[in-house]
């Protein structure tokens, strides 16, 4: 008797598993039972497993009986002509979705030419065994899965663009690309998802090289001279936006120019840029503290009384103001009302960002790395046709990240660009290696895509041929501009008075534990009284009962709680937020005693 289960839940037995097993599948392809229901055997257990629950990830695939497709050539006609659909080729039982679970019961070929008696099902094509962006990964067999799926998921961070209508868009983090180019080595998904309308990278000239030492750990060296030509240039958008709010009383937020006497006035400098209206002009340059939308808001906290107090109705400041470390220019000033009828302003702010040190750019296999120098043009090696490389990319990345595609893609985009053509790179099903190398070398250039190239600075030749060729590189919106992050002197938190969390705050920069060991590892120690005192406090302690007294700033006198103004109270240094936490401790009725020793 074998066991079984729909949906994790016993609901009862059989006397023959597989036999049942076969009857649910044939059943399910003669449109009888539903689709969507997956049966799997165990073989060890005996058990039944069924699964018709939502979430599961499925995929279809050809039906084989007897080591032959259902689908032949005449049902890719009919569907080439319309007179079949998708659905109809599930609904003949020529092609049925599996989930994980029933994949284990299933023998999967790769291709027709791999068919055998043993065989179960087909795979429709070799793409279909990844998703939507690792398909767009050329040569993606030649790599390692971890690798695939670390190129697919930097794909979907890369510049570009990405919609057409950007202009009249209010999107919340936005990156453009300036010149978005369509790869020369693409995947046929590149045509099925039409990528040539929303590209997300350019074509670099890259020469694999060591060249004084700035691309190691992955950095990459970029040429300022194509720098200088526009090569990865973008746009960052963000939009302020601010609404004039509605409060009890028939109280309301008005956007303007705040006048002197409401609490909180900046200062005029800061609101230079506003309009009449209290709102910024289009194509003003704006930069930290700068006034974008200027607000005024009605008192907080009124009291009954407080309503027919004039001296007390003063409004309070509420500007929207440009962010800590932020610059740029107002690109588009949208006023609208918001569904409870109120005004509603939206600012988009635009800032160029022209490539640099720290910024972020990979290949489509995975191989990110950080710009570590710009070099000028002239100290650039170049080959002896007089080319310079746009990037130089660290030879050290490949031998441990067995990225052969990284290396197939130089060659196939050398050759497409000097064919002028598109290579295709589709995973499983890419135009052959040796097909373009043996291309290359009937274009003139070594068919192992190496060349004789020269130092820049000395001009003498390099002993080594030099790895060189084009390949589709993206930049990543992860760009230092928006990371950098120093400070001196800032606001601090109410509470423990440390320093406050985090760059939008300005916040400190902490040094933990495993910081204070690095400290101590390297002799200076020492460090660590300056590194420790950023909540460093002054208390009065009675030496009598060791609980921390009172300082009466009016009359000028210290006395303790406990024994009055009779003892003597002395002055230390500690933390703030031991200060907390003592007091914490009298909240649960311990008794926190200070025991003082003199220092020396």
């Amino acid at each position: 008797m074998n066991e079984v289960y729909l949906n994790g839940k016993y609901i009862g037995t059989v006397e023959n598993g597989m036999d049942f097993v076969e009857q649910v599948r044939r059943e399910r392809r003669k449109n009888i039972m539903p689709h969507d229901l997956n049966i799997y055997y165990h073989e060890e257990t005996g058990n039944i497993l069924m699964q018709a629950c939502k979430g599961r990830v499925r995929r279809p695939l050809i039906i084989i009986k007897e080591g032959k497709p259902l689908l032949t050539d005449s049902h890719i006609k009919q569907l080439h002509t319309g007179e079949i659909k998708w659905s109809n080729l599930v609904e003949q039982g020529i092609i049925e979705y599996l989930d994980a679970m029933e994949e284990e019961n299933a023998l999967v070929a790769f291709n027709d030419n791999d068919l055998t008696e043993e065989h179960t099902h087909m795979e429709i094509t070799p793409l279909d065994i990844v998703g939507m962006c690792a398909s767009h990964v050329p040569y993606g067999n030649y790599m390692p899965g971890a690798r695939m799926n670390m190129g697919s998921k930097n794909q979907k961070q890369a510049i570009g663009f990405y919609a057409a209508n950007f202009p009249v868009r209010m999107d919340m983090d936005v990156n453009l690309l300036h010149t978005p180019q369509v790869p020369i080595v693409k995947s046929i998904m590149h045509d099925i998802s039409s990528y040539a309308d929303h590209p997300s990278g350019q074509n670099f000239t890259i020469a694999v090289m060591s060249y004084g030492g700035y691309n190691m750990e992955d950095a990459s060296l970029i040429n300022k001279g194509s720098i200088e030509r526009g090569l990865a240039r973008s746009s960052y958008y963000r939009p302020a936006i601010t609404e004039e709010l509605r409060y009890s009383g028939g109280l309301i937020d008005e956007v303007c120019i705040p006048d002197k006497d409401v609490r909180g006035y900046k200062s005029e400098k800061d609101y230079r840029l506003l309009e009449p209206d209290g709102i910024i002009s289009p194509e003003a340059k704006v930069k930290e503290g700068d006034v974008i939308i200027g607000k005024t808001s009605p008192p907080r906290f009124l009291s009954s009384m407080d309503e027919y107090n004039l001296t007390s109705n003063l409004k309070r400041e509420s500007s929207l103001a440009c962010r800590h470390g932020e610059r740029g220019v107002v690109d588009f000033v949208f006023l609208t009302e918001n569904e409870e009828g109120n005004k509603f302003v939206q600012v988009r702010l635009r800032d160029q960002r022209i490539p640099e040190i720290g910024d972020k750019f990979t290949s489509r296999h995975g191989q990110k790395g950080i710009v570590g120098m710009i070099i000028p043009q002239v100290d650039m090696p170049f080959t002896a046709s007089g080319i310079t490389p746009d990037l130089i990319f660290s030879p050290h990345g490949i031998p441990s990240r067995m990225t052969i595609a990284h290396l197939i893609e130089l060659i196939g985009g050398k050759t497409g660009a000097m064919a002028g053509r598109q290579i295709d790179g589709t995973l499983f099903n890419s135009e052959p290696e040796k097909a373009i190398r043996e291309e290359l070398l009937s274009l003139g250039f070594r068919e192992n895509g190496t060349e004789t190239m020269y130092n820049g600075i000395t001009g003498q030749q390099f002993t080594a041929k030099i790895f060189i060729g084009n390949m589709y590189f993206l930049k990543l919106k992860h760009m230092v501009a928006n990371k950098i992050h120093s400070r001196a002197r800032g606001p601090i938190q109410l509470l423990t008075r440390q320093p406050t969390e985090g760059r939008a705050k300005e916040g400190g920069l902490r040094l933990g534990e495993m910081e204070k060991d690095t400290f101590v590892a390297h002799g200076t120690s020492l460090l660590l009284k300056e590194r420790f005192d950023s909540d460093k406090t002054v208390v009065p302690v009675c030496e009598n009962c060791g609980i921390i007294a009172i300082k009466d700033e009016f009359k000028d006198k210290k006395y303790c709680p406990i024994c009055g103004d009779n003892v003597e109270i002395t002055d230390i240094e500690l933390s703030y937020a031991f200060k907390l936490m003592l007091d914490e401790l009298k909240t649960l009725g311990l008794y926190p005693k200070l025991i003082l020793k003199n220092k020396y």
